[in-house]
């Protein structure tokens, strides 16, 4: 059991470590605004907190996700820059 704890954690550090990639590649081709990171940034707090989770996970998980998205969202504002979103 504990084999499968640690090959699923690696797992799971691998995907985020592309998935950090994939966004930082997408905001350094301007393909993503800050506006769009933010946006999703709000979209996995509203998910960590459970007000609407169509897709069932732990809730440890989903809060480490909005902790992450807030690091990659801060992140790539001091790198980036760029315009916030307008909240209307």
């Amino acid at each position: 059991m504990e084999l499968r704890e640690h090959v699923r954690d690696e797992g799971d550090e691998t995907s985020l470590v592309i998935l950090q990639s994939l966004i930082c590649l997408l905001r350094e081709k301007n393909l993503l605004s800050r506006a769009d990171i933010e946006e999703l940034h709000d979209n996995v707090r509203e998910r960590a907190a459970g007000a609407s989770d169509p897709f069932a996970c732990c809730a440890e998980r989903r809060a480490a996700a909005a902790r992450e998205m807030a690091g990659i969202d801060q992140y790539l504002g001091a790198r980036y820059g760029g315009k916030h979103r307008r909240m209307s």
